[in-house]
Parts: structure tokens; C-alpha cells; sequence
């Protein structure tokens, strides 16, 4: 695997364990780490609530363009120097985006962030696997399936608390000592192994499809603010994205040597999989992305309670992950990711009906739900995509599966943040229309007038913040409705795989 002999007897597992399972708790943790202290960084670098977001996709999109040559950079440079470099990488540039001074540096160096954390999560789960026997390779994935579901889910949480009480340059601080003690652990205790140099790399390949996320990234990220496609930037910027994934596929299908190769697809499991894994990307991410500005600026919860009241869902990953790790040889996987679904729809059902007087008792609850199905979620569908996937392909379909994951999570809160601007803008010139001087409720004399008397400056104002308020409540509404329908592909695509009579046994390997 990743062109290095596989160690059964390796010495020190426990540690190599912890300091794989904190590598990947690390990289995952900074996709929405920085979602509580979006609007204190709004502040400090005088941004746009659209261009602010700048600072979660650009990470996001970094990962996932990075997460395609990770097997070959790892074969050619070695998996244990090219770990070290990644998580020593990614530590320094923490520490850079603590010091920004402006958005345009905090991109850039978000980027950079990106770019050494994408191999983080494919390397963890390549090493575990390769460290421990197959019996005990389902104990592992469970142990790692809960870093990868905590890291996105905890991050809000220990975002929010950093912020309050220090600074939201804390937030990426935090990385300094963890950083330090994952690459010490892993120089110590991870054994090296021979190179195995690969041929030459697929550059044209890795060139399109990097162009294609790259322009589809922006195209998402911009398009609010430039009104979509009557802009000549997002026009090109849509030819740009189509032309890269074009080409790729072409050049996937005819080189010798692509970059991801097509045998990969015909496991219809491991195809499926890997889309269900681009879904859960979206759900994820997308729901984190709306709950924060919700809890803050509509209930009006201070950035230490927005990030507590968050913590439950992270609970609920970590029950059901750790269920799923013992289930796996006893029930069959696609009975856990249905469950999941269910379990997912219903919590967002319940959002949709909040309003800013919602009980944190309704919150906790939804949020407890979500989480739940999220651990049902990833451990099962990595065990249905990669029951029938043969072992030689196996590092090449875990990088594969980041990269889904990681697009799915940048175009999840690209979309799930337009939408909301877009809705709250539209609903906002509806309820309007309603405001008017014919309106008995607000003409003199009216119950209200005295209050919301459109013709005073103060009754203006205050008209215009309850019309806001009731527009973003409909808009999220909207857009939690919206993700229930999305989930419907998910289904598909689940009666779609198999699990081989051969397989359920040791299913969890």
C-alpha cells in the first residue's frame, strides 16, 4: 500500500494509532474551526459576509485539489517523510493564518493550509490499515471513522470557546501543539519503508482536474455577488469548470498512467460509495455552515453558548460511530446508512420549523439526531464501497474518497451560503411589498402605528428588522427542506450496492 511493505507486528501501534487519529482530527477540525469566529473575522478584515466565507472554501478546496497525487507523492517520497513534511507543513501554516492582517493574506495562507493538510486524512487511513492484521482492521476504521466525524463537528465548539475567551486568531494557534506532538510522535515510533519510485506522474491529469475545482469553486463563492450568469466572469468561469472536468475524463480514460485510473469504477459499490461519501461531504459541512450564523445572529447567542450548544451533536457521532464499528459484522451496512438517511431528514425537519425563540432543549435534540446519523453514515458506506474493492487499489480509492468528501464539503457551503443570501434578499422584497401605506395594521390610528410607523426614521428601521428577521427564519426553512430532497439521490444510490454473501462476515475489514 502506498508502495510500502504492510507491518502486522509493527511495535508502538498505540502510538502510531493516537498520532494518526490526531493528524486527522487536526486537518478535519480546520474546516469549521472557524465558523464561530466568521463575523469577529468579518470585523477585523472590513469583509462581506460572502467574501468572508472565502476563509472555509478556499481550505476546503486546497484539500480536496491536494488529495488527488497523494499516492503518488507517497510513493515516490516515501510515506513517512512526506507525513512528517505534511503535518510540520501544516502547523507552520496554522500559525500564519493566526497572523493574517487581511483577508487576501488569510486566503492565501489558508490555501497553503490546505494544500499540506489534504494528505493528512488518506495517510491515516493508509497507515492504519497497513499496521494492524486484517481481523482487527474493522476496531481501526471505527477508531478513525471517530476522528474524522469529530474533527468537523467538535470544531464550532472549540472555536467558539477560543474566541470568547482569547482572540479568534486562537482558533488557529490551537494547531502549534498538537501539530508538534503528531510529527514528533510519528518521526519516533512510525517506521520507514523503501521507496517504491512510480513512473512519471500524470501532470495534465492533475492540471484539468485542478482547474476544473478550482473555477467550479470560484464560480460558487462569487456567483451571488456578480449575479450569476449575466456576469462574463462566471460565465467563463463555468466554461472553465466544465472544460477541466471534460478533459479529465477523457484523459482518464485513454492515458496509460492517469491520475486516477478507471478501473476504480467499475466496482459499482466502491461508485456508489464514493458518491454517498460527495453527499455526506454536503450534509456535513453545509448544516454546520447555517447553524452557526443562526444561533448568532438570529437567537442571539453569545460565540461560547452558539459553540456548546453544538458540542451534543459530536456526542451523537461518537456513539453511533463506535456502535457501527461492532455492527458491521452483524447487520448489513446498507440497513445502518438507510437508518442514517432517516435519522437525517427528520433532524432536518425539525430545523425547518424553527424560529429565534426555539428552546435549547428543541436545538440539542435536533442536533443530537444529526450528529447520530452522521456516525451511521461513514463507517457504513466505507464498508460497502470497499468490500468488493480489491487491496491494490485500496489507497487509491481512500484518496479518492477525501477528495469527494472535501468537494463535497467546499460546494455544500458555497451553495448552502448563496442560497441564503439570495433567499433572504428575495423574501425580504416579498414581505416588503406588504408594507405599505394602505395597510390598515400600520396606518394612524392602527394597534401598531405607534411603533412601526413607516413615515418616522425609528418605525423605518425597526419595520426593516423584523421584514430581515422573518425572511432569513423562511430562507433557512427553505433551505433545510431543500437538503431533505437532496437526500433522495442518497437512497439511489444505496439500492445500488451489494454486500457479498463472502463479505459479511468479516464486513468490517
Amino acid at each position: 500500500m502506498l508502495g510500502e511493505t504492510v507491518h502486522h507486528d509493527v511495535p508502538h501501534r498505540g502510538m502510531i494509532t493516537a498520532c494518526a487519529i490526531l493528524a486527522t482530527v487536526l486537518q478535519l477540525l480546520d474546516q469549521t474551526i472557524a465558523n464561530v469566529a466568521l463575523p469577529y473575522m468579518q470585523g477585523s478584515f472590513s469583509a462581506s459576509f460572502d467574501e468572508i466565507t472565502w476563509v472555509l472554501t478556499s481550505y476546503i478546496t486546497a484539500s480536496a485539489i491536494m488529495t488527488a497525487p497523494v499516492g503518488w507523492l507517497a510513493a515516490y517520497y516515501g510515506r513517512k517523510p512526506l507525513y512528517v513534511v505534511c503535518i510540520i507543513g501544516f502547523t507552520a501554516t496554522s500559525m500564519l493564518c493566526g497572523a493574517a492582517q487581511s483577508l487576501g493574506q488569510m486566503v492565501v495562507f489558508r490555501v497553503f493550509q490546505g494544500i499540506f493538510g489534504a494528505a493528512l486524512v488518506p495517510l491515516s487511513q493508509a497507515i492504519l490499515l497497513d499496521i494492524y492484521p486484517p481481523e482487527r482492521r474493522g476496531f481501526a476504521m471505527s477508531i478513525w471513522g471517530v476522528g474524522v466525524m469529530l474533527g468537523p463537528i467538535m470544531g464550532p465548539t472549540v472555536g467558539g470557546w477560543l474566541t470568547e475567551t482569547y482572540d479568534w486568531r486562537y482558533v488557529f494557534y490551537i494547531n502549534l501543539p498538537f501539530g508538534i506532538l503528531a510529527a514528533a510522535g510519528l518521526i519516533i515510533f512510525l517506521p520507514g519503508g523503501k521507496e517504491n519510485r512510480p513512473q512519471r506522474f500524470d501532470w495534465l491529469g492533475f492540471s484539468v482536474l485542478a482547474i476544473g475545482i478550482g473555477a467550479l469553486q470560484l464560480m460558487l463563492d462569487r456567483g451571488h455577488d456578480q449575479d450569476w450568469f449575466t456576469s462574463r466572469e462566471i460565465v467563463t468561469e463555468a466554461v472553465f469548470a466544465g472544460l477541466g472536468f471534460y478533459l479529465f475524463l477523457v484523459h482518464a480514460a485513454s492515458a496509460r498512467q492517469p491520475l486516477i485510473r478507471p478501473a476504480l469504477f467499475r466496482d459499482v459499490n466502491f461508485t456508489s460509495g464514493v458518491l454517498l461519501m460527495f453527499m455526506v461531504g454536503i450534509f456535513m459541512v453545509s448544516s454546520l455552515a447555517l447553524m452557526t450564523p443562526w444561533l448568532q445572529i438570529l437567537s442571539q447567542y453569545p460565540v461560547e453558548s452558539a459553540g456548546l450548544i453544538m458540542a451534543p451533536r459530536g456526542f451523537g457521532s461518537l456513539v453511533t460511530t463506535l456502535a457501527t464499528g461492532r455492527l458491521a459484522s452483524r447487520v448489513d451496512a446498507r440497513l445502518l446508512v438507510g437508518i442514517g438517511l432517516v435519522m437525517l431528514c427528520y433532524s432536518y425537519f425539525l430545523m425547518s420549523r424553527w424560529t429565534p425563540d426555539v428552546s435549547e432543549h428543541e436545538i440539542i435534540v435536533a442536533i443530537i439526531i444529526q450528529g447520530g446519523a452522521m456516525g451511521l453514515l461513514f463507517t457504513p458506506i466505507q464498508i460497502l464501497a470497499f468490500v468488493t474493492l480489491p487491496a491494490s487499489m485500496r489507497t487509491e480509492g481512500a484518496a479518492l474518497f477525501s477528495l469527494l468528501r472535501n468537494l463535497g464539503a467546499a460546494i455544500g457551503v458555497s451553495v448552502a451560503s448563496s442560497m441564503l443570501a439570495r433567499n433572504a434578499q428575495a423574501l425580504h422584497e416579498m414581505i416588503g411589498d406588504s408594507v405599505t401605506p394602505f395597510n390598515r395594521a400600520l396606518q394612524a390610528g392602527g394597534p401598531i402605528h405607534r411603533w412601526l410607523d413607516p413615515a418616522s426614521r425609528h418605525g423605518a428601521a425597526l419595520l426593516d428588522r423584523i421584514i430581515n428577521e422573518q425572511a432569513q427564519i423562511v430562507s433557512y426553512a427553505d433551505i433545510y427542506l431543500l437538503l431533505i430532497i437532496t437526500t433522495v439521490p442518497a437512497w439511489l444510490l444505496l439500492f445500488m450496492m451489494r454486500m457479498p454473501q463472502k463479505a459479511v462476515g468479516a464486513a468490517a475489514e
